[in-house]
């Protein structure tokens, strides 16, 4: 269907879906934990040279904002070992459990992490974590309407063992990320898009 300016219509900007033709393929690390490294031997669509690349195969995970009834949002301290340091974080979690939605999946992290359950559930955002590195997709959720909900017999083991969960008015949160204090990449995107659509007035729509 033609423009009524005669133009052809603009579809909305997006990604796009593709792939480009895979030559071999080879492991280089793989294991029975949920991450593995994998290097493509890959080619230019019509063009004859070959190049490699390293992939981390990874299954996503969830991030959960979880916002009280006064502002404050339930933040956690946890060690990377990677990064090397003690990150400010949210409550967040590998999306390991097969084809579980990945909304049942914040559910149940929000419940082990933190105790909490919320009775409001909405998708932020959906983001890739590193594009050019790996396939892990983070969705980012804002949970509401929250109450006290056991963990259960779940058990915090290494790193999470040690981990400090408090609240943090959001304000402070924001200032924290747009000052650079706090820079954990799904807690700054989780921040910020609550940010722009509470200034829209647009969180209870959809």
């Amino acid at each position: 269907m033609s423009h009524p300016s005669g133009e052809p219509p603009v579809e909305p900007l997006a990604d796009r879906p593709m792939s480009w033709p895979v030559v071999a393929s080879r492991d280089l690390h793989r294991d029975d934990w949920v991450v593995a490294l994998r290097e493509d031997t890959i080619t230019r669509p019509g063009h004859p040279e070959e190049f490699d690349r390293i992939s981390l195969e990874h299954p996503g995970a969830v991030i959960v904002l979880a916002v009280d009834d006064e502002e404050r949002v339930m933040c956690l301290r946890q060690y990377r070992h990677t990064s090397g340091h003690e990150f400010v974080e949210l409550p967040a979690g590998l999306r390991d459990a097969g084809d579980e939605p990945a909304v049942e999946t914040a559910k149940r992290e929000l419940r082990e992490e933190v105790e909490l359950d919320a009775a409001d559930w909405r998708l932020l955002l959906s983001t890739y974590s590193s594009a050019g590195i790996t396939d892990e997709v983070h969705d980012i959720f804002l949970a509401r309407g929250l109450t006290h909900a056991p963990r259960g017999d779940f058990e915090m083991k290494h790193e999470e063992a040690e981990m400090e969960r408090f609240w943090v008015p959001f304000e402070e949160l924001l200032d924290a990320v747009l000052d650079g204090r706090v820079r954990e990449g799904p807690l700054a995107q989780a921040v910020l898009a609550y940010a722009v659509l509470r200034s829209r007035g647009t969180l209870d729509a959809g």
